[in-house]
């Protein structure tokens, strides 16, 4: 009977001791599953705000401010500092809240200064740059893994300081890095409580590390996408411009056909034509090449055309009109940039094209071949400096009116070298050659025909509609 008592006995006791055992894991499970849902939502808020930083469009040094703040507010720390990579690949404080311990030992000096602990502090550890692997904060940046120190005061990486404020008792330091790039560390120091960090605080800032790191990279790519959205305005502005200063419509002239072809190789070209009126007689015809492409050679080239209109009404000769432009925009042209340009005048009532060159490519003319002779192409022109590459007192040496006949039925061809540099897959340019051979079969065709069947023709030849440089050409053909 006894032994059946003693049984019993011992079934309830071992029965009593399993469910308290598993009381106490239902507990911890149940303590462990609230801080976990506490870490999340922590974790949550802290991105939430940061989302709102972001979408507030705020500096990278203000959201940085505030990746602390908000690290501080989520751990319970005292002070915690940002050091981001730099270009050179060095580690750079940049963001502190609270008297965040400097990692390198203060000089002497500096402990007079501590009324002001705070501002001093501060301006030291945004002073700090660290190399990758020196220190606990270069040790994390380049193993990308972070440092849980509970004791750093027996912890002989911790550089520690005889101020008592600026003790170390606890320190955490965690990798900023979206996916393989590394965009700094974050530390935090010393729990208000005055105990050790913990493991969940451990791992609480292992998380706000890599939200951290994915705000930061979408705060760099909005930033980017806002830049390339006004850019493109520019651009698109610039180009809208652009298309308003280029002629659309030439002067009348009875006794000449003028039509013109412009592509830009990007939204916005550096190549300038114009035609001008300059009397019942005679027109101005003029193209240029603005070194570079994008919104600097179009404002240069607008600059160039409104000389131009300017100087072409001024003078006779153009070689006149090339020698004031270049001496009026010379000071305006940077150092790294200039103009090609040709500008001749036609006159038809002497029946004669008379022209200056500016170190642009040589106008092509072909000769109607009548009375039975055959007809002939020749490229016209004398040497000549480009805009804005030397002084006058050079420029002027150089530039020289050229003049020779343009009886009815002959061609001018002005273009810029996105027609004769124009290469095919074999890397053979159109060449200077082929254009005069072109020209020359399509001579008796309107100046519009002559155009679009010549870009017709180097498409062929290049097996390719869109070409690495702007494309312009202006045909006049005498009738």
């Amino acid at each position: 009977m006894w032994q059946f008592l003693l049984g019993a006995l011992l079934g309830v006791g071992v029965g009593w001791y399993v469910y308290i055992r598993l009381r106490r894991r239902y507990v911890q499970l149940d303590e462990e599953k609230q801080l976990l849902q506490q870490e999340q939502q922590i974790v949550v808020d802290f991105m939430h705000n940061l989302v709102e930083a972001i979408g507030d469009g705020v500096e990278r040094d203000e959201l940085f401010q505030r990746i602390v703040h908000a690290s501080i507010l989520s751990t319970g720390a005292l002070s915690a500092c940002i050091f981001e990579r730099t270009p050179q690949n060095k580690l750079r404080g940049v963001a502190v809240e609270g008297l965040f311990p400097p990692q390198r030992s203060l000089p002497k000096a500096a402990s007079g200064r501590l009324s002001t602990r705070a501002r001093f502090i501060e301006q030291i550890l945004k002073s700090e740059v660290f190399d990758m692997g020196e220190g606990l904060i270069g040790s994390v940046a380049r193993t990308r893994k972070a440092v849980h120190v509970e004791d750093a005061a027996n912890d002989p990486r911790v550089v520690q300081h005889e101020d008592p404020s600026l003790k170390l008792h606890s320190l955490i330091v965690a990798p900023i890095a979206f996916r393989d790039k590394i965009l700094g560390v974050l530390a935090v120091a010393n729990p208000a409580d005055g105990m050790a960090f913990n493991a969940m605080d451990f791992s609480l800032v292992q998380s706000l590390a890599e939200q951290a790191a994915m705000a930061i990279h979408n705060s760099d790519l909005m930033k980017v996408q806002i830049e390339k959205s006004k850019l493109d305005l520019d651009i698109s502005m610039a180009s809208s411009i652009q298309g308003m200063i280029l002629p659309q419509t030439f002067p009348d002239n009875a006794r000449l056909d003028i039509s013109a072809f412009y592509r830009p190789a990007q939204k916005i070209g550096g190549d300038l034509y114009d035609v001008i009126k300059l009397d019942e007689s005679r027109i101005g015809v003029a193209i240029a090449d603005v070194s570079g492409k994008g919104v600097p050679a179009s404002l240069l080239m607008t600059i160039c055309q409104t000389n131009l209109r300017h100087f072409a009404r001024a003078f006779r000769e153009p070689s006149e009109v090339l020698i004031a432009m270049n001496r009026e925009m010379t000071p305006e042209i940077h150092r790294d940039m200039f103009i090609t340009l040709v500008y001749a005048i036609i006159d038809t009532a002497n029946d004669t094209m008379t022209l200056a060159r500016a170190g642009h490519e040589l106008p092509l003319v072909c000769t109607a071949g009548n009375n039975g002779t055959e007809p002939t192409t020749q490229f016209v022109g004398l040497e000549g400096m480009a805009l804005g590459m030397v002084p006058s007192e050079i420029f002027d040496l150089v530039i020289t009116d050229t003049s020779i006949p343009f009886a009815p039925g002959d061609v001018a061809l002005f273009y810029t070298d996105g027609i004769t540099e124009a290469v095919n897959a074999d890397e053979d340019e159109f060449s200077a050659e082929r254009l005069a051979e072109t020209v020359k079969v399509l001579r008796n065709q309107s100046a519009k025909s002559i155009n679009e069947n010549l870009v017709t023709t180097v498409e062929r030849f290049t097996g390719q509609a869109k070409f690495a440089d702007d494309l312009t050409l202006i045909s006049v053909k005498r009738k």
